[in-house]
Order: C-alpha cells, then structure tokens, then sequence
C-alpha cells in the first residue's frame, strides 16, 4: 500500500513524511529563532527527499521543546515571524505542511496549536489541542473543536495533537466529521511508548481512517522523545513505523484516501463508525439511533461525574509544579469571532 515510502506514487495516492525532528532546548527568543529555522531546513530536506512528497508533518513542541515554559518571549502568534517563516517555505518548496506552536493567549495560558499551510502559503487548518496532558501541560484547553478541511489531492484531513489520541471520542469526531486522514502530532517521551503504537492503530480501524502520527525525537539533556513516525491504514495496520529512534528522521508512505471512501461505503462487517448510529439493523429498519451512553448525554448537559469522582486525587497541576488555578472555563473572543 505505501508505495516504498512513495516512491512509486499512484494517481490516487497521497505521499506524507513525518519528521522525527531532534528535541530542542529553547529558553530565549533567540533560540525561538534558530529552531525555526531549523524546521524550515528540515521542510526542504523533505522536498529534496521525496519530490512526490505531497504533506510534510512536523510534531507537537517543534519550536519550544519540553520545558512547559510559558515565558511570553518564546511564546508564537499566528501572524508572527514565525509563522510566516513556515507559510514561506511551504511556497519555496511547494509543499503542504503541517507544524507546532505554542500561541500567546492574552485571556489566560497559551494554547498548544496546530496548523496545516497549504504550498501557497494559505493556513488551512488552525486547532488548538482539546486535551492537554494534564497535569504536566499548563496549556489552555481548546476551544476551537476538531477542524476537517479539503487537504493535499483532494481529502478530507484533520489534526490532534498527542493527549488528544487517547480519548477515542477525538478520532471518532474527526472521522464523524468527514476526516479520511488524520494527523496526530507529539512529544512523547519513552513510557508512552506501547499506548502510542495501539491507539494509532485503534483510532485508523475504528473508524476507518488513516492515522499519520509523528513525536519529537531524541535528548534534550533532560527528557527523551521517541520518534516513533507511525502511519496506519484504514484496517488498523500498520504500514510505515520509525522504530529507530533516529533524530531528523523522516518516514514516508503514500496513503489512499480514496480506498478509505470505498471501505466506509462497501465494508459491512466492521464498518463500525457507521453502526455506531444504525445499532442491529439486521433486526430493525436502519439500525437503532438512540444514544445508550449515558457519559455522552450527561457529558453533553454538563454533568460528567465518575462514580469514583470524589476519590480522585490529582484534580490540578499542583503535583506538577503549577499553582492551582483560581478562575473557570470560558470559550475565548477569537472562538467567538470565528464563528
């Protein structure tokens, strides 16, 4: 299915490098600039790589590193420097590119965000991570949902970042959305290692989607990524993984999002993200279509609760060095000039 990284590029394929960049250690504003420079060296590597290469995907911390340092000298804003550096090489190498920053919030924390520019230099996709990794992440949570846009050829493209992996309810949206990629951006360290590799392939076969999931790699002195670019197919397999842990590395396969279309069309075993809405259809014309789940309807009226919920002892970042906060959720201005 992946061509031999894409090489052999079919008229339907769409070919994805994930680059298991070095982990950095940014401390200054200075710093903020070489390391983006670096991934604009990198962004051309990938093109120089792969002509056929058609979205190169950089992972979660690409330009902070793992400090959780939320100095706003270091933080980004979507018409920075920085970001504009990344629209100019997406022109120079006429390529899609998908990237990290850490956005200064004026309204609280920083966001952990993603963006995916197009070869013209356009942004197409701005998400802002749903689930920070709490309690180490000082990050605000997102408030923008899970954006699906008309990516590289022609599909249908969505982003999480790391934590966002391990609630299956995320993919599941980006797929119920219409999301036939999806790309999963991150810093995990070592121990993540095993419930990295299975929710990748859960989160493809699932819902009949391709995962294309990519870490921070390597040292920084303190903290050790692990690389671990991961690219599965619709049917939960695994079809290209860095295993290596080799910094700078970039793995490459060709996916087929039109083979995704025809699985979610054909497929009647397994098919499940359509039976999710159509339960027993065998038994009853078009399925059931209630909801039996009580997390999601108490979820949805604000009334989540564990029944072991007053037992749970890590509630705040306090054990992670944060002073617990003092104010309450709010979706910000720019959500609502959005909509």
């Amino acid at each position: 299915m992946n061509g031999l990284g894409g090489l052999n590029k079919s008229p339907n394929g769409v070919v994805i490098g994930l680059v298991q960049l070095k982990l950095p250690d940014v401390k200054t504003k200075a710093d903020l600039t070489a390391q983006t420079a670096r991934v604009v060296e990198l962004l051309g590597k990938a093109r120089r790589n792969n002509a056929g290469m058609d979205l190169v995907v950089f992972p979660e911390y690409m330009l902070h590193g793992l400090s959780m340092d939320t100095n706003p000298e270091i933080m980004c804003d979507l018409d920075g420097p920085e970001v504009a550096a990344l629209k100019a090489a997406c022109i120079e190498h006429d390529i899609w590119g998908c990237f990290s920053i850490m956005e200064a919030n004026p309204g609280g924390n920083p966001f952990n965000s993603g963006i995916i520019i197009d070869n013209t230099g356009e942004m197409q996709l701005y998400y802002r991570k749903l689930h920070p990794w709490v309690p180490v992440e000082p990050w605000e949570p997102g408030d923008l949902g899970i954006p699906v846009i008309d990516g590289p050829k022609g599909c249908k493209l969505s982003l999480i970042i790391c934590h966002d992996g391990m609630f299956p309810e995320m993919s599941r949206e980006a797929a119920y959305k219409g999301a036939e990629i999806m790309l999963r951006t991150a810093g995990y360290t070592a121990p993540i290692r095993e419930s990295w590799r299975f929710t990748n392939q859960s989160n493809a076969f699932c819902n009949l989607m391709v995962t294309a999931n990519v870490c921070m790699c390597g040292s920084d002195g303190t903290f050790d990524s692990m690389g671990e670019g991961m690219i599965c197919n619709f049917d939960g397999s695994t079809i290209a993984h860095g295993t290596t842990g080799r910094v700078d590395e970039i793995i490459t396969a060709e996916v087929r999002p039109d083979l995704v279309r025809e699985a979610r069309v054909h497929w009647g075993v397994e098919n499940n993200i359509y039976q999710l809405g159509h339960r027993g259809y065998v038994a009853v014309q078009g399925g059931a279509g209630d909801c039996p789940y009580t997390y999601m309807t108490d979820l949805a009226a604000g009334q989540y609760r564990l029944p072991w919920e007053d037992e749970v002892k890590v509630t705040d970042g306090t054990s992670c060095g944060f002073e617990a906060p003092t104010r309450s959720y709010a979706p910000s201005a720019r959500k609502e000039a959005a909509e």
